[in-house]
């Protein structure tokens, strides 16, 4: 970070602790109460406003009735878009919702759930926060979604951190905004290797090469009794066809055995990120291969599985290395 960067950053802290009161993350709701928003013109307000000013200078100078009364009365459009503007934000509830895990590089979505308890529209709505933003408008009394895509530049847990809500409904000459900071934490994966070495040998003992069978996709094993949980595209349909039962086709992959990815058996010429991202890479093709694979780092260990819920336990302990203890069984919303 540069010094001006740096500069820059802590003003924000004490301008944002000082005018907006912000501190720590507020848990939810978030309510938009009065104090909580902020008015001001935009550039085009700006400009209209030195119009009218040139209009009620030219009106006195030549004496125009209907100059003044074209003055005032656009005059009076741009005070009620103020009250507009600030009413479209009064009393909006928000509420953080889930959030999506992303490879360091992608962007982390985190979703807000945006609450309208008032029987009126609340349209052209904008969230910001890291550079990103989202457009939106909220029915009455309904709530929205938004998706909020932040680009991800580092590994581990990213807070959604400050967060702008904004809107220059309805003419654009007025922007009302309101300033907080929701309880969200995103997680970020370390970002996979691009070519990454073949995955290391099995244990000594491992059977490579054995069929055995499971709900893959590689040779058909034969069929079995339909059960609610099969996929549709399991289904043996010309068996169906001809007047029998509704059965499923089961297959056999080929398993290599168990596989242990360890963290001191890496190349010592290899920092801990580099480290990381290979790691990542094998755990996406172990688990696409259907291995039973484990995990051993410095500290930790993660026991032989395959499946969603094991693959984003050994992915977080990845994204988390360094920065916080992690155990077994963390939950990873995915």
């Amino acid at each position: 970070m540069t010094v001006v960067g740096a500069v820059s950053g802590a003003s924000r802290n004490v301008i944002d602790r000082w005018l907006f009161r912000l501190g720590r993350p507020e848990a939810g709701p978030i309510i938009l109460y009065q104090r909580r928003i902020y008015v001001l013109p935009t550039a085009a307000g700006y400009g209209y406003a030195i119009a009218l000013v040139v209009m009620l200078i030219a009106s006195i100078n030549y004496n125009l009735s209907l100059g003044y009364a074209l003055t005032f009365l656009l005059a009076g459009v741009a005070v009620a878009s103020i009250v507009h503007a600030f009413r479209n934000l009064l009393h909006l509830s928000i509420r953080g919702g889930r959030v999506e895990p992303a490879f360091c590089g992608e962007r982390l979505v985190f979703h807000l759930l945006i609450e309208n308890r008032r029987p009126a529209r609340r349209p052209a709505l904008v969230l910001r926060a890291h550079d990103a933003h989202a457009a939106f408008g909220v029915a009455p009394g309904a709530i929205a979604e938004t998706a909020l895509p932040v680009p991800t530049t580092r590994r581990g847990a990213i807070a959604l951190g400050r967060t702008i809500l904004e809107t220059r409904w309805p003419l654009g000459l007025i922007r009302a905004w309101s300033v907080f900071i929701p309880e969200l934490t995103g997680l970020v994966y370390p970002a996979p290797e691009i070519d990454p070495p073949a995955l290391p040998s099995h244990a000594a003992g491992d059977a490579r090469g054995q069929h055995s069978p499971h709900d893959g996709d590689d040779d058909f094993a034969g069929l079995r009794a339909y059960q609610a949980s099969d996929s549709p595209r399991h289904l043996a349909w010309k068996v169906l066809a001809r007047g029998g039962p509704l059965m499923t086709k089961q297959f056999s992959a080929l398993e290599g055995g168990d596989l242990t990815l360890e963290w001191a058996a890496l190349p010592a010429s290899m920092d801990d990120e580099k480290r990381l991202s290979r790691l990542t890479s094998w755990l996406l093709i172990a688990e696409r291969s259907g291995e039973r694979y484990a995990l051993q780092l410095p500290g930790s260990y993660f026991p032989f599985g395959r499946g969603k819920v094991h693959l984003n336990q050994c992915l977080r302990a990845l994204a988390m290395y360094g920065q916080a203890p992690v155990t077994p069984g963390g939950d990873v919303q995915a």
